[in-house]
């Protein structure tokens, strides 16, 4: 009979808990994948039981991250293949969009109820100051099927849902635009909604990407591999050797209590954010590329070295490129794009303008907003082409918006959106005016570099700050610089700046010197290989937090 401890260990190992989930930076999530791999290399020639093995390590390692909310994930993936297959099935285009819309609409009501339910509640409180008590149906279900007498009081975000529920909105939206087939197999569908290393924090991988790739042979060259191993070993340096770091050591501090600080701290604190919620969110994306290369999967570029970006609209390019591309494919163009208005652009005009004017208190403004509105319907009557620029700029700045509500239940991240959707703005008027834009000095383009990071930068205030008033008060200790303290912070800080250093210098190389270096790695020996990985094992162990980090954008 086994020993007690051993059943114990055992199902600690196979239960989830939630102070402990199996995340890339856990030494129980490289034994996880050590495990698998070695399972699939046994079976990779088999695709339809390799796919399944897949599917089923990925919803165990959803569950060792969620609990019980991997049941969420099987609803969705048992919906949308169900609807999919449906629509592929009709030539009646009434059926399929009655179809898609249901799909869409059952993926972002299960989104709207776990991540915006107190949000919306708060809202309705402020605007109409009426009470809507949010229940946890899910808890109560649960209670209700496990027979456990316990029920949550809150509402837990399960983790990653944002982005398998755009994941399975775009599946169905491209079957309805004809853009790709259903999948036959429902374990299949499963496997790309589920893949472990992009589940619970992207890339959004799209249908049309992915899906060709699922019955392809397995094949790994020797370049591949190289490539698979320097991207794991470049992200874990990125998220546990430099953000890791410069959050529990200064950041975090800052923005827990920003009024205690000085101004150059929060200056600080604000330009090493940018830096370590890019190291953070690249990192967990060049981990979650290396292992899906190790095991023949190819995901696209996610970060293209965004603050190298000269403007707004280029840093939107370079950043988080899978969602930039899906709200801009799914959203935007949807709504119009550059080529107008639509009525759903207008709907979420008028619903945002009442929400805000609300919000506001003040309510005269209604009667001012409708003069407003009056005229610029007037001028648009009068001129097609005003009418255009007017409703590009609404699609451009809605999409936005809904682009910082997707981050998170506040109105703090739909600050953050709007704030970058009129940087968008201005920059677009700016470029065509602008007197340094043809100049190709290199004092000019790090000029453009400093100054499209410094604004990107301050519009992260309200991404990190956990509510309006840290936001504020760190804004009004901005105003207050005292520069004669920046020697002692820099010297009391020395290490976290000198980190932040180098991070934003290995960050502004030349893309091709990087090149060079990852091709060496690539085409260097086994024995080198081995002690790169070994060298880099002891280095992120001596850095190492005893603070548990999650990635950022677990969160979202």
């Amino acid at each position: 009979m086994m020993d007690p401890m051993i059943m114990e260990y055992i199902a600690r190992l196979l239960t989830y808990h939630p102070g402990d989930p199996m995340i890339f930076t856990g030494l129980y999530f490289w034994g996880f994948f050590s495990l698998t791999f070695i399972v699939f290399s046994i079976i990779h020639k088999r695709i339809t039981i390799r796919n399944l093995f897949l599917f089923v390590v990925s919803v165990f390692f959803y569950y060792k991250t969620s609990g019980i909310y991997f049941t969420l994930l099987l609803f969705t993936i048992c919906s949308d293949y169900s609807i999919g297959r449906l629509m592929h099935a009709t030539t009646n285009n009434s059926l399929r969009k009655l179809l898609v819309t249901t799909s869409i609409s059952i993926n972002l009501l299960i989104l709207c109820y776990f991540k915006y339910a107190y949000f919306f509640a708060d809202s309705f409180h402020a605007v109409f100051g009426k009470e809507i008590e949010v229940y946890n149906y899910f808890a109560a279900f649960k209670s209700t099927f496990t027979g456990e007498g316990s029920i949550m009081d809150r509402i837990i975000l399960p983790v990653g849902i944002s982005f398998y529920t755009f994941q399975a909105i775009s599946y169905t939206t491209d079957i309805y635009r004809r853009k790709i087939e259903p999948l036959k197999n429902i374990f299949d569908f499963g496997f790309f909604v589920s893949f472990f290393p992009q589940l619970v924090a992207g890339p959004i991988v799209r249908a049309s990407e992915f899906i060709p790739q699922i019955h392809r042979t397995f094949h790994l060259s020797g370049y591949q591999f190289g490539l698979a191993v320097f991207m794991i070993l470049n992200g874990l340096i990125k998220k546990m050797v430099f953000a890791d770091y410069m959050a529990v050591q200064f950041i975090d501090k800052i923005f827990a209590n920003p009024i205690i600080f000085t101004g150059f701290e929060n200056l600080m604190a604000v330009l090493a954010y940018s830096l370590q919620v890019y190291l953070d969110f690249s990192g967990y994306t060049d981990i979650a590329i290396g292992v899906a290369l190790l095991m023949g999967f190819r995901f696209n570029i996610n970060f293209n070295s965004p603050y190298k970006a000269t403007s707004v609209e280029e840093f939107w390019k370079r950043w988080h490129i899978s969602l930039s591309t899906w709200l801009r494919d799914y959203l935007y163009i949807p709504l119009g794009g550059n080529k107008g208005g639509s009525m759903a652009s207008y709907i979420l005009t008028l619903f945002i303008s009442f929400i805000l004017i609300m919000l506001s208190g003040d309510y005269s403004l209604f009667w001012k907003a409708g003069l407003i509105a009056s005229v610029i319907v007037f001028i648009c009557a009068w001129s097609p082409k005003i009418r255009n620029t007017i409703d590009t700029n609404i699609n451009l700045m809605i999409t936005m918006l809904l682009g910082g509500l997707w981050h998170g239940s506040s109105w703090n991240f739909i600050t953050w959106g709007g704030l970058n959707g009129i940087g968008l703005i201005f920059y677009k008027y700016w470029k065509k005016i602008s007197p340094y834009g043809h100049l190709k000095q290199w004092y000019v383009r790090a000029f453009r570099i400093a100054l499209t990071f410094s604004f990107i930068s301050f519009t992260r205030i309200w991404f990190r700050s956990p509510d309006k008033e840290t936001a504020d008060t760190v804004v009004s200790q901005l105003g207050k610089i005292n520069w004669s303290v920046a020697p002692d912070v820099l010297s009391n800080f020395s290490m976290v700046f000198t980190l932040f250093l180098t991070g934003m210098i290995i960050h502004w190389l030349p893309t091709p010197f990087k090149r060079h270096y990852r091709k060496w790695f690539i085409k260097s020996n086994p024995v080198m290989k081995v002690l790169i990985v070994l060298l880099t094992v002891v280095l992120i162990w001596q850095t190492i937090s005893a603070d548990f980090i999650p990635f950022i954008y677990f969160q979202f």
